[in-house]
């Protein structure tokens, strides 16, 4: 049986103002042509479908197309609320449209939605799993009044407290569908990021699962194993994202065990790029004509003196500048002092915390955090 796995849409997204609603578009079609040429039987949609919790009109439009067209292919859709989703949204319709074959996550009680499917290796069960804090467990837990139930303080807890309940037979093909931080995975400039790294998850909590289909990080990624993995956006949406290449996930589950895994590249109308150079390198004809000028760019001039009405003569040769920005002595002594005021005002473990990740490439885990706080506890007493 073969998925599509894809996640954060943020449909109805602006980036700098820029509505990105057409780009949108063009890549869901382009992921509906793919989905027919790879012959998927579904599509995973790992959460975060729309950018805000209550989209704008357009946004549901958009998606209520992909949806039908994906229905109409007879391709099966599996899909989750986000932290920018409403969940109570999302599962709107849903026990209707799954007699067409399109499953959303309905609002957490407790229990995630399941899907049995059957192929000429048997049983495949996918568990769809919306974002959940643990205050939204703990009330569960506390409604139900088991005596000695342990109730989640942290993310970790909470997330391995709705896989355990999902008691997922080992013996059969599992699929998980998730949209939570993992611990390692990296990061870019367009997440939501909780302070401290409190919302993070072992990737031990998901041992149970063939394949873990997740949301959340909009870098593509596994994490601990290949087959847990973050597809990643479709599109980029921060310029921490300018040098990736965006995909589609292909995940084949064949016989238990057996999981082959490709990407097929997404090709977006506009690209996200970075330029960089003095006013009149950037703007001179040989520098630029042999690239797209209607990508959205962010300029970094190097110019010593401010370029008056920079941004609008730029925008003459590049219409989609999203930013402008300069790269120079001035700049370079401003950022001097607002760092120099930035570590004053960081805690003793923000500090140790950041260089922690700036040498390690991955933040500390919760034991690490842990220690180091009791540390420099015991230092300051």
């Amino acid at each position: 049986m073969k998925f599509l796995h894809i996640s954060d849409l943020h449909i109805g997204k602006r980036l700098n103002e820029f509505s990105m609603i057409e780009d949108q578009i063009h890549i869901l079609n382009q992921i509906l042509k793919i989905a027919q040429k790879e012959q998927v039987d579904g599509v995973i949609i790992a959460g975060d479908i729309y950018d805000k919790p209550i989209p704008s009109a357009e946004a549901v439009k958009v998606f209520d197309q992909f949806l039908t067209s994906l229905a109409d292919d007879h391709v099966k859709v599996f899909a989750i609320s986000g932290n920018h989703d409403s969940a109570e949204r999302i599962a709107f319709g849903a026990q209707l449209m799954s007699s067409r074959g399109v499953w959303l996550s309905p609002v957490y009680d407790g229990t995630a939605a399941k899907i049995v499917l059957e192929d000429e290796y048997g049983e495949l069960c996918i568990y769809l799993l919306p974002f959940i804090k643990p205050a939204v467990v703990r009330h569960i837990l506390e409604k139900e009044k088991e005596p000695d139930t342990q109730l989640p303080e942290s993310y970790h807890d909470a997330v391995k407290t709705a896989v355990g309940r999902m008691d997922a037979d080992c013996s059969r093909r599992n699929i998980l569908v998730a949209h939570q931080f993992v611990t390692g995975a990296g990061r870019c400039d367009s997440e939501d990021i909780s302070v401290g790294g409190i919302d993070q998850v072992d990737a031990e909590i998901f041992d149970a699962f063939d394949y873990v289909a997740l949301g959340h990080i909009h870098s593509p990624q596994s994490v601990k194993r290949d087959t847990v993995r973050y597809c990643g956006t479709p599109l980029k949406y921060s310029f921490s994202e300018a040098e990736q290449e965006k995909s589609a996930v292909v995940v084949e589950c064949r016989e238990k065990g057996a999981v082959c895994i490709h990407t097929v590249p997404l090709v977006p109308l506009h690209d996200l790029r970075k330029i960089r150079g003095t006013y009149l390198e950037v703007t001179a004809r040989d520098f630029y004509q042999q690239t797209n000028t209607e990508d959205y760019v962010q300029v970094t001039l190097t110019d010593e003196e401010d370029v008056p009405d920079g941004l609008a003569k730029l925008r003459i040769i590049y219409p989609n500048l999203m930013q402008l920005l300069y790269d120079n002595s001035r700049t370079k002594q401003n950022r001097l002092v607002e760092f120099a005021e930035c570590v004053e005002q960081k805690s003793e473990f923000a500090l140790f915390a950041e260089f922690y990740e700036l040498q390690n490439n991955q933040p500390m885990s919760r034991e690490q955090t842990e220690y180091v706080e009791q540390l420099i506890e015991n230092c300051k007493t």
